[in-house]
């Protein structure tokens, strides 16, 4: 396949995904922005309506890396690279026009209590296989009510299982999406990057565990983002799921523990202290743990006699 021939398969899909088009199809799927707060770390869902914008700037920004993985042989379709993500979006899509995400609603568990409990009771491996699931796919998805799932999983389970079985989905759901972000967006980002990312890329990876945990034991950035960027920056995949799995599991015992005593909250008909993770006594042992998770770079800074961030 020569130059010139792949030039013009791009300007044939082009016409397909018009900006128009584009436009329609996903403001067709989704309105507005929701955010929720997850212990230690965020969860939100991106804007849909960006969705657009990434896809025909995939097409049109990519044309030259493209190209040359052509010639290479080493091309992969861009129609294959944007499945991952459009899947994603026409569930998300549906789940929000059907309203499903209102079962992951504080309130609808404060209604299904009683009846989560029992079943609990009677079914104790299947429900925990069930919570599981629900949670890996809430994080895939970054749907709205992983707060709420953190809760009832504490509420169910008790503070230890609860965190146990909320650390392990969330970090199976992280591990998910990052995938998919680093087979739909990576080569995409590597090949429009210039020397600046190209530095800060080399600069993460060097330090990559220690600034993961840093990003998940702080809430300094939304959970999708801490998602996204280390698949961008080519981290490893292990590395990663390390420091996701022990960066959340402060917040997230947290709020277990918050949701192992809910049956007080529920009889008293008020709303649980979802800002306890802010008071000084639970804040300040968290930020020294981030600290300490930092203690690697300075040194080998110290050891180079560079900047840390290098």
């Amino acid at each position: 396949m020569n130059r010139h021939n792949t030039i013009k398969k791009k300007e044939v899909l082009l016409s397909c995904l018009g900006e128009r088009e584009l436009k329609r199809i996903t403001q067709s799927l989704f309105t507005g922005i929701n955010f929720v707060h997850f212990g230690s770390c965020c969860i939100d869902f991106l804007p849909i309506r960006c969705i657009s914008n990434i896809l025909k700037g995939m097409v049109l920004m990519s044309s030259e890396s493209e190209i040359q993985q052509v010639e290479a042989g080493q091309s992969k379709s861009v129609a294959s690279r944007l499945v991952p993500i459009l899947v994603i979006a026409v569930v998300v899509g549906l789940i929000i026009y059907f309203d499903l995400d209102d079962y992951l609603s504080f309130e609808a568990l404060r209604e299904n209590r009683q009846f989560l409990l029992e079943w609990y009771a009677n079914n104790t491996v299947l429900m925990a296989l069930a919570f599981c699931a629900l949670y890996i796919t809430v994080v895939t998805l970054s749907l709205p009510g992983a707060t709420s799932m953190t809760l009832a999983g504490g509420f169910i389970f008790g503070t230890v299982e609860g965190t146990l079985y909320v650390v392990s989905s969330a970090t199976i759901g992280a591990i998910l999406i990052f995938l998919i972000a680093r087979y739909s967006l990576a080569d995409f980002f590597r090949s429009r990057s210039g020397p600046f990312l190209h530095k800060m890329e080399d600069g993460f990876q060097k330090n990559a565990l220690s600034y993961l945990l840093v990003l998940r034991l702080v809430p300094l950035f939304p959970f999708w983002v801490v998602n996204l960027v280390p698949a961008l920056l080519g981290v490893k995949t292990r590395i990663f799921a390390i420091g996701t799995f022990f960066g959340i599991i402060p917040g997230s015992a947290v709020y277990c523990s918050v949701g192992s005593g809910l049956g007080a909250v529920f009889d008293a008909g008020t709303e649980p202290d979802l800002g306890i993770i802010l008071k000084p006594e639970i804040l300040t042992p968290i930020i020294a743990l981030a600290v300490l998770s930092l203690v690697p770079v300075f040194y080998k800074a110290v050891k180079s006699g560079k900047n840390p961030s290098e």
